[in-house]
């Protein structure tokens, strides 16, 4: 058990991580979720079955930033930080950099609701695919496809 946690643990951490830092954009709050993430999935290891523990862990993370968010009140979810930093290796970085300033995608992101901003986040930094991120919302795979379709057209659409 301890060999599996570790291995998934070294997977994993950073995508949690980032995960967290775009939802709550505060590096401090970001590595107290990502831990509480890692501690709960500990938890749950022996006493549940995982088929996927990268899709478990993402569903673990978005219910702990929606406790985070319950226990402060807050509405809305703010993306404020620079998504550069965090997001400079990935693919879907490297494209928007190339047709906008980081900044217009920034803000254009957090105009997006909070489902389109996990979509987003999931699908093209993090490269989670279509059935994980299916696993992670419980939606069938043609609603993740639909919803990530929208969520680019939305994001388009702010970007212009």
């Amino acid at each position: 058990m301890k060999e599996r946690f570790s291995k998934v643990y070294d997977e994993h951490v950073a995508s949690i991580y980032r995960f967290c830092y775009l939802k709550v954009s505060s590096r401090d709050l970001a590595e107290d979720l990502s831990s509480e993430v890692f501690l709960r999935f500990w938890k749950q290891l022996n006493s549940s079955r995982i088929d996927n523990d990268r899709a478990f862990l993402y569903g673990i993370a978005r219910n702990v930033i929606a406790d985070h968010y319950r226990k402060k009140q807050v509405s809305t979810v703010s993306l404020e930080g620079n998504v550069l930093d965090i997001a400079e290796d990935s693919h879907f970085a490297d494209t928007l950099a190339v047709s906008s300033d980081m900044e217009q995608v920034q803000k254009a992101l957090a105009e997006l609701n909070d489902e389109y901003q996990n979509l987003v986040i999931w699908r093209y930094l993090d490269e989670l695919s279509i059935s994980e991120i299916a696993q992670i919302t419980g939606k069938t795979e043609t609603n993740v496809r639909v919803g990530v379709h929208r969520a680019l057209e939305a994001l388009k659409e702010r970007l212009v």
